[in-house]
């Protein structure tokens, strides 16, 4: 005995079922596609440009170490803005001052995990810095997570902003560390001008 199989779509039914199956189908097949293109790949850096990034760094530390105000002025745009630890801001001349009467002094600066991107006329870096150091009399000794900008205008890199952040414990809750603690005021302190 056959058994025949009795189809429960109306023929007049049955093409416009096919075309919103086929849609559908078009349509799932075409999500991943969407979906891949809009996840950030990361660009390919310029060399020559990170490395010019990388000496200017470089020439940054030592300019902060040995306190020489002259290669700072050069090395920062007149429209500079410094954003420190505890959200205090500072101008290119307020920088320079800072390391020129004594107020801000460094005896180490380690750098490290130091990510370059470069956008154009623009790079910015971040990375990680361990510092010995004094500003205003208090310590600024500690580990921070910083980002500087650097700007090429007339064909010269300068720096034209900071900003520095003390990375500190997750926490639970609010209020309270890990260990159920309610921290201290002075652990919630964060120094007034970090590494620049």
């Amino acid at each position: 005995m056959r058994t025949q199989f009795h189809s429960t779509i109306l023929p007049s039914k049955a093409p416009s079922i096919t075309r919103g199956g086929v849609g559908i189908l078009m349509l799932l097949l075409c999500l991943p596609a969407a979906k891949a293109t809009s996840i950030p790949h990361p660009h390919p850096q310029p060399r020559q440009i990170v490395r010019i990034i990388e000496k200017l760094e470089r020439m940054w530390r030592q300019a902060e170490l040995t306190a020489n105000t002259a290669t700072m002025a050069t090395m920062l745009s007149d429209d500079y803005l410094g954003i420190y630890g505890d959200g205090t801001l500072a101008t290119k001349a307020e920088t320079i001052d800072s390391f020129k009467n004594g107020t801000t002094k460094f005896s180490q600066i380690h750098t490290w995990d130091r990510k370059i991107r470069v956008f154009g006329s623009t790079a910015v870096v971040v990375s990680k810095a361990q510092v010995n150091g004094i500003h205003d009399g208090e310590s600024l000794s500690g580990t921070y997570r910083y980002t500087r900008v650097y700007h090429r205008h007339n064909g010269v890199w300068r720096i034209v902003s900071f900003e520095a952040s003390s990375p500190r414990p997750h926490q639970q809750g609010h209020g309270q560390t890990e260990s159920g603690a309610t921290p201290s005021p002075s652990a919630a302190h964060v120094p007034a001008a970090p590494p620049r």
